[in-house]
């Protein structure tokens, strides 16, 4: 949409009602009228795509976009970005609602530091917990540590990993932030060639910050805004989660990727 000034990129795969509650909960947002909102169906191949276009064809500064096939997270949202014009991107998965403020704090932000490249805010489950969203960068074995029973012989990597000795109420530069909701300045994103989309699924958040920081640009983890999550992730479970599922086997995957990219250190 021209002049808008954020463009919220939602990816679906085969989760429509979630998508469609994301997306109507963004038309909630204070600056709703300032931004526009792309839903891209990532070539889900079952109803999704007639129920998404069922519920959010009518609504304004809403824009519905077929993917030709699944080329992952990272793929998918590229193809939104093509068709934003906005200062801003904000990329938020179906599962995450900010507070109805959220994208103008964010926005605001970012205005006010020239500095940040990549802004997340603090993630929250329902039940008031919160997720670990913002890390330092892994080694291999930070990704086992946390997935397996040896938690609890390193946790001083753990925590070192998962940033449990920071604050989670402050404000502070971080090596990469989660994915599933941040904004990202539009010409950063485009200068860095969007998410490395050779990433099916994990790693490409990862990816984005450390190149972000090449660029000079500063990834933060932004507490004085809010988003909320639903309790279980994708990424949960032990190694034979891992191994044995198709979501696990893509994680495997993206990390042996990521890992050849950028070497197995994890500084």
């Amino acid at each position: 949409m021209e002049g808008s000034l954020v463009s919220a990129i939602v990816l679906n795969f085969r989760t429509p009602q979630p998508t469609v509650e994301c997306a109507l909960s963004l038309l909630q947002q204070s600056v709703a009228d300032k931004m526009e909102i792309l839903v891209v169906d990532n070539h889900s191949e079952d109803d999704s795509i007639g129920v998404v276009r069922n519920r959010l064809s009518n609504k304004d500064n809403v824009r519905i976009i077929e993917s030709s096939r699944n080329g992952g997270f990272g793929r998918g949202s590229n193809l939104g970005v093509k068709y934003t014009e906005s200062e801003f991107i904000l990329i938020n998965n179906p599962d995450k609602r900010l507070e109805e403020d959220g994208v103008i704090k964010l926005v605001e932000k970012m205005k006010s530091d020239t500095g940040i490249g990549i802004l997340a805010p603090q993630i929250l489950h329902k039940d008031g917990t919160r997720r670990y969203s913002a890390r330092s960068y892994p080694g291999p074995l930070d990704v086992v540590i946390k997935r397996t029973f040896l938690r609890h012989l390193f946790p001083k990597r753990l925590d070192r990993y998962l940033l449990l000795n920071k604050d989670p109420n402050q404000e502070q530069d971080v090596d990469w932030i989660v994915g599933g909701c941040f904004m990202i300045r539009s010409d950063l994103f485009r200068d860095l060639g969007g998410f490395d989309d050779r990433y099916f699924l994990f790693f490409e958040d990862t990816d984005l910050c450390r190149r972000c920081y090449l660029q000079g640009k500063r990834v933060v983890y932004y507490p004085q805004v809010k988003a909320y999550d639903r309790k279980n992730r994708l990424s949960e479970g032990g190694i034979w989660k891992l191994i044995s599922t198709r979501v696990g086997r893509a994680h495997m995957a993206s990390g042996i990727k990521y890992f050849l990219k950028w070497g197995t250190k994890s500084q």
